[in-house]
Order: C-alpha cells, then sequence, then structure tokens
C-alpha cells in the first residue's frame, strides 16, 4: 500500500493525513483563471455591454440614480473595487454625486457600521456618495409595487422604487436554492421586505410537507426554479436599467466583470461561473474530504457550510464525508446554530415553513444531509459540544477523522472503496457526464 500525503487549509493553518493512493479516485479542482484589470474589465463591461446599451446612454442629467449595492454579508465580491468605476461613468453621463444614492441590499441582514460602509464601497464613494441601510420591517420605508404569479407581494424599499434609474451592483457566484447568487437577488431579496423574501424563500420547500427540499431549487439550477423566476418577476417590476456584477476565482480575485440587462447579462455571467467552477466526477466515492479552505473561508460552520453541496454530489449515499473547517467564531450567526433544536427532519421543516430564514434552511440542508451519510467534522475541540446538536461527528484532526472512516469501511466490509478530495470547495461544482 503506497501512502499519499494531503494539506488541506485549516483557519490560518493546515492539517495532514496520510491516504492510500490506490483508493483515490479523484482530486477535485476548480479551474485556474487568472485576475482582471478591474478598472479596465469595469469600464469594458459598461461601456460594451450585454443586451443593452451602454450605461452613459442609459442615463442623463436630472436622473436620480440609486445604486442598490451586496452588503457586507456578499463582501466576496470586492465591490470596493469596481463601484468607484460606476460612480464615476455615471458622472460621465451628466450625473453629479449629489443625484446618486446608494441602498445596500442587506434583505433580513443587520444595518452595517459605518467601518462596514466603507469596506463594501471604498472610502472615496463612501465620501462622496449619500448611503442608506435597507431595513426589511420598518413598513415606513416600504412600497408594494405588485404581486407575482406565485402570489408573492413584491414590497421594496422606496427610496429604490423612488429612483428615476435603478443599478444593481454585486457579485455571481453559486447559490444554495436559488441557483446563483447576484443579478435579481439585488432587489429580491436584497431590497425587499421581511414578508416578500419569507414568501419567495419558501419556494426552496417542496410542495408537500414531508418532501423537504425543493428539488428544483438547488446550486447552479435556474431553468424552472420558482424561487429564482419569482425573483427575475419581482426585478422587472421595479425594472433596473443596468446591472454590474463580479466574477471571482479560485484565489478570491476578480476575474471577469459582467454588464448589460439584469436579466439577459446576468444569466451570460452565471454560465461564465459554472464554466469556471465544473468539474467532471468520475462517479460517487464511498468517502469525500472536503474543506472549506482555510480562513476566512472557514471562519465558522455557517460559512464552510460551502463544504456539503459539492460533497453532496461525490458521495454514495450512505457513504461517509469527512468536512474540514476551524470555525473559531461557531456561534456566527446565533440564528444557525440555533437552528438545531430539532429531534426529526419532519419537526424542523414544520418551523422552517412556519418561518423561513436563509440560515435555518441552511442548517436543514446539512440536518437532513446527516441522515443520508455519516459526517465526521474536523473542527477545534471547544466545538465539539455544538457540533454534535447537528448531528455531525466532530474530532480534532483530519488523521483521526480517516482513523474513524477506515473502520466504518472495514466494518461494513468495503474493502475496494473510493475516495474524493476536494481541497477548496467553494471553488468546485461538481457533475457527473451523461453516459
Amino acid at each position: 500500500m503506497t501512502l499519499k500525503k494531503f494539506d488541506f487549509g485549516f483557519g490560518n493553518t493546515t492539517q495532514s493525513v496520510e491516504l492510500p493512493e490506490e483508493h483515490i479516485q479523484e482530486v477535485l479542482h476548480g479551474r485556474n483563471v487568472p485576475a482582471v484589470d478591474v478598472k479596465k474589465a469595469t469600464l469594458e463591461c459598461m461601456r460594451h455591454p450585454i443586451a443593452s446599451r451602454p450605461l452613459q446612454e442609459l442615463a442623463s442629467a436630472g436622473d436620480k440614480v440609486c445604486l442598490v449595492v451586496a452588503d457586507i454579508t456578499r463582501i466576496w465580491n470586492r465591490s470596493w473595487e469596481f463601484i468607484i468605476h460606476i460612480v464615476n461613468e455615471l458622472n460621465l453621463a451628466g450625473i453629479p454625486d449629489e443625484d446618486m444614492y446608494i441602498v445596500f441590499a442587506q434583505g433580513t441582514h443587520r444595518e452595517q457600521t459605518p467601518e462596514e460602509d466603507i469596506c463594501v464601497v471604498g472610502e472615496e464613494v463612501a465620501r462622496r456618495i449619500k448611503m442608506y441601510q435597507h431595513h426589511c420591517q420598518n413598513q415606513e420605508e416600504l412600497v408594494q409595487v405588485g404581486t407575482t404569479k406565485l402570489g408573492t407581494p413584491v414590497i421594496i424599499n422606496k427610496r429604490v422604487a423612488a429612483a428615476d434609474k435603478i443599478i444593481v451592483a454585486g457579485g455571481i457566484t453559486p447559490h444554495l436554492f436559488a441557483g446563483y447568487g447576484g443579478g435579481r437577488k439585488l432587489i429580491l431579496p436584497g431590497v425587499a421586505s421581511f414578508e416578500t423574501i419569507q414568501k419567495n424563500h419558501c419556494h426552496a420547500l417542496a410542495d408537500r410537507f414531508g418532501d423537504g427540499i425543493n428539488p428544483k431549487t438547488r446550486n447552479c439550477i435556474i431553468d424552472n426554479n420558482p424561487v429564482s423566476d419569482d425573483m427575475i418577476e419581482a426585478m422587472n417590476m421595479v425594472r433596473p436599467v443596468f446591472m454590474v456584477n463580479s466574477i471571482i476565482n479560485a484565489e478570491g480575485k476578480i476575474c471577469n466583470m459582467i454588464g448589460g440587462d439584469p436579466d439577459k447579462a446576468w444569466v451570460e455571467g452565471t454560465k461564465i461561473v459554472y464554466e469556471n467552477q465544473k468539474v467532471s466526477i468520475k462517479g460517487r466515492a464511498d468517502v469525500t474530504f472536503a474543506c472549506a479552505g482555510g480562513y476566512p473561508k472557514d471562519i465558522s460552520l455557517y460559512q464552510g457550510c460551502k463544504c456539503y453541496d459539492p460533497s453532496d454530489a461525490t458521495t454514495k449515499p450512505g457513504g461517509i464525508i469527512i468536512a474540514i473547517m476551524e470555525a473559531s467564531d461557531i456561534q456566527e450567526p446565533p440564528a444557525y446554530l440555533g437552528s438545531f433544536k430539532y429531534k426529526t427532519e419532519e419537526e424542523m421543516e414544520k418551523a422552517l415553513r412556519e418561518c423561513f430564514t436563509i440560515p435555518f434552511f441552511v442548517a436543514f440542508n446539512l440536518f437532513c444531509m446527516t441522515h443520508r451519510y455519516t459526517i465526521y467534522l474536523v473542527t477545534k475541540p471547544e466545538n465539539f459540544e455544538e457540533v454534535r446538536k447537528t448531528n455531525q461527528i466532530p474530532v480534532a484532526t483530519v488523521e483521526e477523522a480517516w482513523k474513524l472512516a477506515e473502520a466504518q469501511l472495514k466494518q461494513e466490509g468495503k474493502e475496494n472503496y473510493t475516495i474524493t478530495i476536494i481541497p477548496h470547495c467553494g471553488a468546485v461544482v461538481p457533475f457527473q457526464p451523461e453516459k
């Protein structure tokens, strides 16, 4: 038996394990996509956009322009690098700074601090442009503009609705139940009411109670995805004129800028994201090593949840997943860990349908997975008590997790087992080609 050493990111350090090379089915990596010159790419996407006239031709002197900008929870999109170029382009179109304002697309999230505002848009933009927080439960700040075919009341921020021109700015990445983030999500849930968000997000659950998660609402699925379709319909009631979204490579740098029609350009952006991240797999394995990728991707159990979706696609039913995340801030957000208080999937689904939140849904997704696989979570020992609440098995090292997995495989009589390794789960979308 030949052993091969593998290193995995764990906070600001690494953990290592030696695995039998003859059992390793594959190691999955995302494409190596180079970073771009952000200013050049942003100007290019605004001046030669997709399915739209250039931004300078869509706004003119006298327009009040609202930039709907993704909030601090989406700081991975590196918006502070490109928002300034949108502002300057609008200046060239005849829109002075005083006729622009930013509304942060916070959905149900808390207000940002002044420091976080600067982190999102950069110091110069924060100094030049008025900025407003979105409060999804403050009825005085909201107005209804319509109702979707699925019955979602489209209630949004008044400042957004009142603008002459709306521009949405964020980033595109795979999303657990909306298929992809970015684009229309800047409006719903970004600047929508709590009621609107609840109604929309509940379509992530199956139509019938007890069936759990809606199979149409999964990672990278947007065709006939009721959550995404509902979002697009809501966005079109508000009619943003332009979108500027970033695409991020495996190193966390901007590798593409997408500009143009908020629907059509976004769809083209999702295709680029998929091409960047899709990885063909040989088949499902008995064991998957799924690493969040170290700090900051594994700062909390919630942030590290990106380990689970790829491993769900690469692991045989009843197989073993070894998830790896330090989770130094395991209590954040409290709503996530607080969701693991139910004994059965049915109890949890019932409560989720009554009050849908993203952390609750992410928790439900993991809870369901723990009943389909054995999941060992490599994390800090002080996290063990909390991890047990999630129905995962906590261990301190990858080596220890592998020993437990080996013993389990032996007990199950699996001598010819297979292993798949995913060193950076957030950078890959596994798929099995049709035969």
